[in-house]
């Protein structure tokens, strides 16, 4: 069953009918609801259409959230071979907010890192909700300096609320954590891509995604802050979300034409949750891509691309 979301109650009641003329039907063999149920279907393509066809910045910020949305740990299974997970910051303990490894894209080598939110109660709190804590930034760098030892091209997938804020994340450093895989981001002589497959909250994401290539699933999100938490600050009420999220400029769309990103994913009508198959082989095709646009590039030349790439950002593709 499809967890719908508050906008879609509609569409939920047509898909609901249409199964349930079918349920009838598979429990009365005489009984023929072919023709209506498949009216139905089609009257449930169409309102699909309709919803998505201009999500509002809210709406966007609900389908990147979606519980059944596919996670990093979906596009390592199916897009990586060969997977062997690195444990431990080699300092505090392990985080299992954050993936990492060695693995094979492609037959071809990489290390691969992502935020993994859980797909269910235990796992979502064994994952923090991908809400990574300073050990999980701290083996992130690991992960990528070994890459750079070994001439590893680097795959993030970001997908978080943003860093976790808790009391013991910040007697531990959190800040200087995030701070420290930005700065390893920016040094590592390694070609360097990122995918935001969900959210991109705040620092955190950030920590993974200052990356050679960006790219951005169609209905995902990423901002220097939760629109409920831009809400609260800005007009002291979580409510205005909708208002802040116009605000933020958060959509792919507006970040590709704002320079923050350099392509748009796209999605599956409805979502990635509704096709996650076809979602995952269109991120693969996306990475693919990316990583070819810098194949033969030195060292230096990956460095200072990317550093000009975050330099430039704000200078072009804002209105007067």
């Amino acid at each position: 069953m499809i967890q719908y979301l508050d906008f879609e109650k509609p569409l939920a009641e047509i898909e609901g009918k249409a199964e349930e003329l079918r349920a009838l039907a598979r429990q009365n063999d005489e009984m023929d609801v072919e023709t209506e149920a498949k009216a139905l279907d089609a009257k449930a393509e169409k309102l699909l259409e309709d919803l998505y066809k201009d999500l509002t910045p809210w709406r966007k910020c609900q389908v990147a959230r979606h519980p059944e949305r596919p996670h990093c740990k979906d596009y390592i299974g199916a897009l990586f071979a060969e997977y062997t997970p690195l444990s431990g910051d080699r300092n505090f303990a392990d985080d299992h907010a954050v993936m990492g490894g060695l693995a094979r894209f492609e037959d071809r080598p990489v290390m691969v890192i992502g935020h993994e939110k859980g797909s269910d109660t235990k796992s979502r709190i064994e994952r923090n909700f991908g809400m990574a804590r300073p050990e999980g930034y701290r083996k992130a760098v690991r992960l990528m300096e070994m890459a750079d030892k070994f001439g590893l091209p680097v795959i993030t997938l970001v997908d978080t609320p943003g860093a976790y804020p808790g009391k013991g994340a910040e007697e531990r450093g959190q800040s200087e954590a995030i701070a420290r895989a930005t700065e390893t981001c920016l040094k590592i002589g390694v070609p360097m891509v990122s995918v935001v497959i969900g959210e991109g909250g705040s620092g955190g994401a950030v920590a993974f995604a200052t990356a050679n290539r960006i790219a951005m699933l169609e209905h995902s999100i990423y901002s220097v802050i939760s629109p409920e938490g831009c809400a609260s600050i800005l007009w002291k009420d979580a409510e205005k979300m909708r208002e802040a999220a116009e605000a933020l400029r958060l959509t792919a769309q507006d970040l590709k034409a704002l320079g923050v990103i350099d392509r748009i994913i796209k999605e599956p009508l409805g979502g990635a949750h509704r096709a996650k198959s076809a979602t995952i082989a269109s991120v693969e095709q996306a990475i693919g891509a990316m990583l070819a646009e810098m194949d033969g590039q030195k060292a230096k030349t990956l460095i200072a691309d990317r550093r000009r790439k975050f330099l430039d950002i704000g200078t072009k593709g804002i209105a007067a």
